[in-house]
């Protein structure tokens, strides 16, 4: 890969046109957009604005997010709101099942914010969500994308005893900017929980990078090697975009070759799969994942 293809495009001179996304359309978007406007569903997809609804839901896939919308982490890069949270839903599990009822979603995918509040962390209402949405939708198939829970391992194991198709969890960003970006979080703990994952028989572990926010190509595939040696299976890497003047900023706009050299260097050191794209998002194509 050329040492230059990191400075070709600055930030100062606007998104590029591969960033330029169009408008949903579909019958099957329409459909669901209608549902969600109608009862009123929370999903990721709308408050997060996500630039790939629209193709996801024509696909029958949505994401959902639960234990609230207030994060007790303040990750330079997440649009998510920090602060104290308020107390747990313990009717949100059956929500969120229903609303995968209600939209007839054939692959969800479920996150959350960080609980660090929580003596669980969260982990018990995890679970309780994904045995409510197995039993008012057993044909549905399950990615879960989840926080850390500090490396604790009966926490991790209460997501494992539900046994999701895919469990996922996001690196982020490479060693070096790891503190910067993930304030509280630590590379080598969510190394070790995606480790510990796979050992104790997660049937597919997965995770993701943001680029653009002044990593290295060396640091990228090394980031990389290391998630082949927790042996990962599936790793998504996409364009960091700000989402507010208070976040971190865009050091620079990664080009389609970039995302598809590292395509290539990902597939060859054995990941099952690899989506690598300016637009890619943690569950972009998600069920293409559990094949």
């Amino acid at each position: 890969m050329s040492s230059t293809a990191t400075e070709t495009v600055s930030p100062a001179k606007g998104k590029p046109k591969w960033l330029r996304v169009k408008l949903p359309t579909g019958k099957k978007y329409t459909q669901l957009r209608s549902l969600v406007d109608t009862y009123n569903l929370h999903t990721i997809c709308t408050s997060g604005s996500c630039p790939n609804m629209g193709e996801c839901w024509g696909e029958g896939t949505a994401t959902f997010m639960i234990l609230g919308n207030i994060c007790t982490r303040s990750c330079g890069f997440c649009g998510v709101k920090t602060g104290r949270p308020e107390e747990l839903d313990w009717a949100e599990p059956e929500k969120v099942a229903r609303s995968i009822k209600i939209m007839g979603i054939k692959h969800a995918v479920v996150t959350s914010v960080d609980r660090d509040d929580l003596k669980d962390m969260g982990s018990i209402l995890w679970a309780e969500t994904v045995k409510a949405i197995r039993r008012m939708n057993p044909e549905t198939t399950l990615e879960t994308l989840i926080p850390d829970f500090q490396g604790v391992e009966r926490h991790l194991d209460r997501i494992l005893e539900v046994s999701p198709e895919v469990i996922s969890h996001n690196m982020e960003t490479v060693r070096r900017l790891t503190r910067e970006v993930r304030i509280q979080a630590k590379y080598d703990r969510s190394l070790g929980v995606l480790k510990y994952l796979k050992a104790k028989g997660a049937r597919r572990t997965k995770s993701g990078i943001m680029l653009g926010l002044g990593e290295t190509q060396e640091e990228v595939l090394q980031t990389l090697h290391d998630l082949r040696s927790a042996e990962v299976d599936i790793v998504t890497i996409g364009q960091y975009l700000q989402p507010s003047k208070k976040h971190l900023p865009v050091k620079r706009f990664v080009t389609p070759e970039e995302f598809d050299t590292y395509r290539k260097a990902g597939l060859e050191m054995g990941f099952r799969h690899v989506e690598s794209g300016a637009l890619v998002r943690s569950s972009y194509k998600a069920h293409k994942h559990i094949d």
